[in-house]
């Protein structure tokens, strides 16, 4: 089987699902194509492990501190090379196409008439019962139409009475002992990083590690700032007594794997992240914040609550078997021994692929 791979490369979180993915298809021998889309190509790092991967325009928002960039958006958005780009791919060496929210490949698919599988946090949206926030018409469609899918496989903190599957983390990190002093990992790459430090200084006793694309390496008192990277930004998140963070999928899916606290804040007008935030209240698992500020960071200090570790299998590995497999239209059994692994078994669903 000859799969190609479609990636949306706009946040770290799909990247790192990916190579989660390309470790477990590299040890079966699974012929296997990666295309990434949303990114500058000099703004990828660490991706020695999706060998001689492709990458296009594609689709992607733009943010302004903290919130989403409606002018911004439109300006950087390239509609006629997305057409050009999804009608000269060619497929016809594929079996399958898989996406992680990519449109290209997902557009593609659709129109060579290849079967198109979906896996992402992005599908887990649309179950009646998925905590959602913010959404309205524009919001539906974009999840609807942005990588249009014929299966799909959903990725959540809780299956929510549907078909749902946790998390896919690398099973292998643990927490490790904190270090002295111990530090916060601060992760808020679509904040304005002035403000963000310009916050943290006001804290002259803690310790911040804090971590965005366009920062440079260098030391603030109490606070080090650091561009993105993958080793030492993963040394550190494992090593932290909380983080502070956007609210993202993939870093609280690991926060929660480690039992890390969290203090979290949607992008303003991002109705995924809005939907996490939701999720992560009902769920008791960290603090949601709606607006950044020292006042916000104060108080989460004073008394960082607990976070009891969820330990979630290696979902990667059985979701390269299920891939394999060929069996896309039913994913019930694959979710539901997923989730006996975690210790919180889920009732029989339907089969909803």
């Amino acid at each position: 089987m000859k799969l190609l791979y479609g990636v949306q490369g706009t946040g770290n979180g799909h990247i790192s699902r990916a190579r989660m993915m390309a470790k477990h298809f590299a040890e079966k021998n699974v012929d296997v194509q990666f295309l990434f889309s949303g990114r500058d190509p000099e703004h990828y790092f660490d991706m020695d492990i999706f060998g001689n991967y492709q990458l296009r325009d594609g689709l992607t928002f733009a943010t302004e501190k903290g919130s989403i960039s409606a002018v911004k958006t439109l300006m950087q958005t390239k509609p006629f090379r997305f057409i050009r780009d999804v009608r000269k791919l060619d497929l016809s060496s594929y079996d399958a196409i898989i996406t992680d929210f990519e449109p290209v490949t997902a557009w593609a698919g659709r129109l060579q008439k290849k079967p198109v599988i979906g896996v992402g946090h992005q599908y887990a949206f649309g179950y009646p019962d998925v905590p959602q926030s913010g959404v309205d018409l524009r919001n539906r469609l974009i999840m609807k139409f942005f990588a249009p899918t014929q299966y799909r496989l959903g990725l959540h903190w809780d299956s929510f009475n549907a078909n749902i599957a946790p998390p896919i983390i690398n099973p292998d990190e643990i927490r490790q002992p904190c270090t002295t002093p111990p530090h916060i990992v601060v992760y808020l790459p679509f904040e304005d990083q002035q403000e963000v430090s310009a916050a943290l200084a006001k804290f002259p006793q803690q310790k911040f590690i804090q971590y965005a694309p366009q920062l440079e390496r260098e030391e603030r008192d109490n606070i080090s700032r650091r561009p993105t990277s993958l080793h030492d930004f993963k040394h550190d998140l494992c090593r932290a007594k909380g983080v502070i963070c956007n609210s993202g999928f993939e870093l609280i899916s690991e926060c929660l794997h480690m039992g890390i606290p969290a203090l979290t804040k949607p992008v303003a007008g991002q109705s995924e992240q809005l939907g996490n935030a939701a999720a992560l209240q009902q769920l008791g698992a960290a603090t949601v914040m709606y607006d950044f500020s020292a006042s916000h960071i104060e108080k989460w200090l004073a008394n960082i609550p607990p976070q009891q570790a969820c330990h979630y299998p290696d979902v990667a590995a059985a979701i390269c078997d299920w891939l394999l497999s060929g069996e896309w239209h039913d994913s019930t059994k694959l979710v539901a021994e997923l989730w006996e692994q975690t210790g919180r078994p889920i009732e029989a669903i339907a089969a909803t692929g």
